[in-house]
C-alpha cells in the first residue's frame, strides 16, 4: 500500500508548517457508537480499576492491581511477580506488540482509531468541546468573531474541564502504585509523598497538552507507529478506503441526477465534504491512503448517513484492501484473505507466548534459592588441614504463609559438614529455616571438608531447600574450591 507522506516542505524551502486547527464535527453511526463504547470501558477500567480489591490473606495488599515498588512487587488479582520473575513483564511485551503485529495485518491502523491512549483521551476532549462550545459549525464562527465575554466564558470553562480530566488522569495513574483509598486520603490532606504530587502533575500538564491541543499533530509528528506500520502492512490489510469506481465523477447531487438524466457517468459522490468534516486529523479520504489517516471509521459513518438520505446504498467509504480496490476498477467482486502466511505465523507466536507464560505460571515455584560463592578468598585452609569455603544464600519464600524451609548439603564427598551463622544445625549436613511469608531471608554458609581429602580444585556441591509442609524442593549446585 502506497501511503502519502504529510506535507510539510512550505514551498519556501523550510521544513516547518504551521498546524491548521481542525474542526472535527459530531457525527452518529456504528463505528462511532464503537468508539464511544471503547471509550467508556477502557476510561472506567482505568480511573477505577485501582479501588477493586482481592482477598490475598492476612499481610498482603488486597488491592486487585498494585505495582508496589517498595516491597518490589507486582500484583494482578491473583499473580504475583517478583523481581526475579521479571520474564513475565517481557512476555507480555512480547505478547502486545504480536497482537498490534496481528491487527495491522488484519485491519491496518485499527489501534490507532480506537484503541491508542491518544485517540482515547482526545475523543474525550472533543467531546467536552462540543458540549460546551457547540459542534463544527458554531466553532468555526466563533472563532471568526471578536471575542465576547460570553465567548472567554465558555472556554474558560471548556479548560477547566480539560484540566479536571486530566488531573484525574494523572491521579488515578498513581493509585496504582500505593494502596489506593489510603492515597486517596493523603492526597486530599496534603499528606501524600511528594513523588506522588510531582507524578500527578506530569501526567496532568502532558494530557492536557497532548489531548487538548496538540490532537493529530502527535499522531502525524510524534508517533513511530505510523511509519513502522506503512512497512509492516500488504495489500490484503484492511483500511478505510473509498470507492473510486462508485464515486466518481463526483459532483453535487443534482449534477449527478442531471448527468445520468443526459446518459452520462454519474458517481454516487455527492461531494458533501462530510468525510472531510467529521475527520479528527482533518483529511480527504477521497484523495486515497495518507499517513494521516488514523483509521478510525468516522467518514464511513458520515458517508453512510448522507448514502441512507440520497437512496444510495451504503459502503462508498468502507474498510477495504487494496486489492479489492483494484478489481473493483476491473469489474470484479471483492476477495478477501484473513487467513495467509503472516497472519498464520502472527497467531502462531501469540499462541506459543501464551502457552509459555500459562505454563510457566501453571508451575511457578513458592520455593526458590539463589547461592553465591565467595570471591575473596575462594577457600581457606584451617590449622587442623581442613577447607572452608564461604557461601551466601537467599531462600525465598512465595507463599502467603509462614514456612519451615529444609537447606541440605547433598551430593558431597564424605565427611562435609556445613554450618550457618545464626541457624542451629540440625545435623552436620542440614539445618531447619523459618522463614515469614512473601519474604527473603539471606544465610551466610560455611562448608567443610575434612583434612586429608582427596579434592579437585573445583569440586561440585549441591545445596538443597525443601517446604517442610508441601515437599517443594530445589537444588542448585555451586563448587567447592580447594588449593
Amino acid at each position: 500500500m502506497t501511503v502519502e507522506a504529510p506535507e510539510t516542505n512550505t514551498g519556501d524551502g523550510s521544513l516547518y508548517a504551521t498546524a491548521k486547527k481542525i474542526y472535527p464535527q459530531s457525527v452518529k453511526g456504528r463505528y462511532r457508537n464503537f468508539k464511544w463504547a471503547f471509550m467508556a470501558v477502557s476510561l472506567g477500567i482505568y480511573y477505577f480499576l485501582p479501588f477493586v480489591r482481592w482477598d490475598r490473606g492476612p499481610g498482603a495488599p488486597d488491592q486487585a492491581v498494585l505495582i508496589d515498588f517498595p516491597a518490589r512487587r507486582f500484583y494482578f488479582f491473583f499473580i504475583e511477580i517478583w523481581p526475579q520473575e521479571v520474564y513475565y513483564l517481557t512476555g507480555l511485551l512480547i505478547l502486545a506488540a504480536l497482537i498490534l503485529f496481528l491487527m495491522n495485518a488484519l485491519a491496518g491502523r485499527v489501534w490507532c482509531g480506537y484503541m491508542c491512549f491518544q485517540t482515547v483521551w482526545t475523543d474525550l476532549f472533543m467531546l467536552v468541546e462540543r458540549w460546551v462550545e457547540g459542534d463544527r459549525r458554531e466553532r468555526m464562527q466563533a472563532d471568526r468573531q471578536s471575542m465576547t465575554s460570553k465567548r472567554v466564558g465558555k472556554m474558560l470553562f471548556k479548560h477547566f474541564l480539560w484540566l479536571m480530566i486530566a488531573w484525574w488522569t494523572g491521579g488515578a495513574w498513581v493509585l496504582y502504585f500505593a494502596d489506593a483509598p489510603t492515597l486517596v486520603t493523603e492526597l486530599a490532606f496534603g499528606q501524600a509523598p511528594m513523588v506522588a504530587y510531582v507524578w500527578i502533575g506530569i501526567l496532568t500538564a502532558t494530557t492536557y497538552i497532548m489531548a487538548g491541543h496538540m490532537r493529530e499533530q502527535v499522531c502525524v509528528y510524534m508517533c513511530p507507529w505510523p511509519r513502522i506500520q506503512a512497512a509492516l502492512t500488504d495489500e490484503w490489510a484492511l483500511n478505510v478506503t473509498y470507492r473510486t469506481d462508485r464515486g466518481e465523477p463526483r459532483g453535487s447531487l443534482k449534477k449527478m441526477k442531471a448527468r445520468a438524466a443526459e446518459g452520462l457517468d454519474a458517481g454516487d459522490c455527492v461531494d458533501c465534504g462530510q468525510c472531510v468534516a467529521v475527520c479528527p486529523t482533518g483529511i480527504d479520504i477521497r484523495d486515497g491512503a495518507q499517513l494521516e489517516c488514523i483509521q478510525c471509521g468516522l467518514c464511513i459513518d458520515a458517508c453512510d448517513n448522507i448514502m441512507d438520505k440520497i437512496g444510495k446504498p451504503r459502503g462508498l467509504i468502507d474498510y477495504d484492501t487494496d486489492v479489492n480496490i483494484q478489481r473493483h476498477l476491473e469489474g470484479k467482486e471483492s476477495i478477501y484473505r484473513f487467513v495467509r502466511p503472516r497472519t498464520i505465523i502472527y497467531v502462531g507466536m501469540i499462541t506459543l507466548v501464551c502457552g509459555l507464560m500459562v505454563f510457566s505460571l501453571i508451575n511457578r515455584r513458592l520455593v526458590d534459592m539463589n547461592v553465591l560463592h565467595d570471591r575473596n578468598p575462594l577457600f581457606v585452609s584451617l590449622s587442623d588441614g581442613s577447607i572452608r569455603n564461604g557461601y551466601t544464600i537467599r531462600l525465598i519464600n512465595k507463599a502467603s504463609t509462614a514456612r519451615d524451609f529444609e537447606l541440605s548439603l547433598v551430593d558431597v564427598p564424605q565427611g562435609f559438614t556445613m554450618k550457618a551463622v545464626g541457624i542451629e544445625s540440625r545435623d552436620e549436613t542440614s539445618m531447619i529455616v523459618p522463614i515469614d511469608q512473601d519474604i527473603t531471608k539471606e544465610l551466610r554458609i560455611q562448608v567443610f571438608a575434612p583434612p586429608k581429602t582427596q579434592l579437585d580444585k573445583s569440586q561440585p556441591v549441591s545445596f538443597s531447600v525443601r517446604d517442610a509442609e508441601t515437599g517443594e524442593a530445589q537444588i542448585v549446585q555451586d563448587y567447592f574450591k580447594a588449593p
